[in-house]
């Protein structure tokens, strides 16, 4: 990938009028000062019936680096495969609106992309994450995601969390198999990425969580359970023509000078001895 990457932002967003503005503008004063990279904030209004729409074309009229993506319909991995289906940047990522992860790791995800990786996750569940949230969701999300493990003999260790970025063309190649539109896609679209041999980057985060959240766990509980029940009867090796031949274009030589052989395990480590997929700070 070039040095300068242009990278696209997407916010999702459902009847948020009173988050929608500090979100971006605290987002917006972030990038300007702290990614490297050309980037654009993509508002994705899920069928809102506040005013987070007039708001959110308001915040777009006054920033050309701000654009909205308005939705008829609710559902986060709707309207991921959606902007970005359409994006034209070299990355594609999203975060929740309510910023709950704290925003000074986001360049550690464009640089995994960089160092050779096609996805790039936080995980809260590494042992270098801060995370602060209720008992009940804690233990939600660790069977949940210790599910997912035992189910699919998955790697990556958080499925859920709000701040994830992908190298373009691997989500062209994915999405597209991905039949969940709302709070499971992220998880569908991981579980197969690792099936079909997508490098997985992970990082440590801070995470609050937000009290004030439209989240209904007890639904996405039960959504996420379907989901894994139908991904269990379903075929995980996809048909991806192409996939080795656009990795291949995809990689650049790391930062310790060499360009993986067809042998190697995947891209050199960002730093640390343990693993290829995950990092410390």
């Amino acid at each position: 990938m070039p040095k300068r990457l242009t990278v696209d932002i997407v916010v999702p967003v459902y009847n948020e009028e009173a988050a929608i503005e500090p979100c971006v503008n605290r987002l917006r004063s972030f990038l300007q000062e702290e990614l490297a990279h050309d980037w654009r904030i993509v508002i994705a209004n899920n069928g809102s019936t506040d005013r987070t729409l007039a708001i959110a074309r308001r915040l777009a009229e006054g920033d050309p680096r701000i654009h909205v993506a308005d939705l008829n319909r609710k559902g986060r991995g709707l309207a991921l495969r959606t902007t970005w289906g359409e994006s034209t940047a070299d990355v594609v990522s999203y975060m929740d609106v309510d910023l709950s992860t704290n925003l000074r790791y986001f360049p550690l995800l464009v640089e995994g992309l960089r160092c050779g990786y096609d996805i790039a996750v936080g995980s809260r569940l590494m042992q270098a994450s801060i995370v602060a949230r209720r008992l009940k969701r804690e233990i939600l999300s660790r069977g949940f995601n210790l599910l997912i493990r035992l189910l699919f003999w998955t790697r990556f260790s958080d499925a859920q969390c709000g701040f994830k970025a992908m190298r373009r063309e691997a989500a062209a190649l994915l999405i597209p198999h991905v039949q969940n539109n709302r709070w499971f896609f992220d998880a569908e679209l991981l579980i197969l990425a690792e099936k079909n041999g997508f490098r997985i980057f992970e990082a440590p985060v801070e995470w609050m969580e937000d009290l004030d959240s439209r989240v209904n766990l007890t639904s996405t509980a039960a959504e996420d359970l379907r989901g894994l029940a139908r991904m269990r009867s379903r075929k995980l090796r996809l048909p991806l023509a192409g996939m080795m031949e656009a990795r291949c274009r995809w990689r650049q030589p790391g930062r310790q000078g060499r360009l993986p052989a067809p042998e190697d395990n995947g891209p050199p480590p960002l730093q640390g001895p343990d693993s290829v997929d995950a990092v410390g700070i």
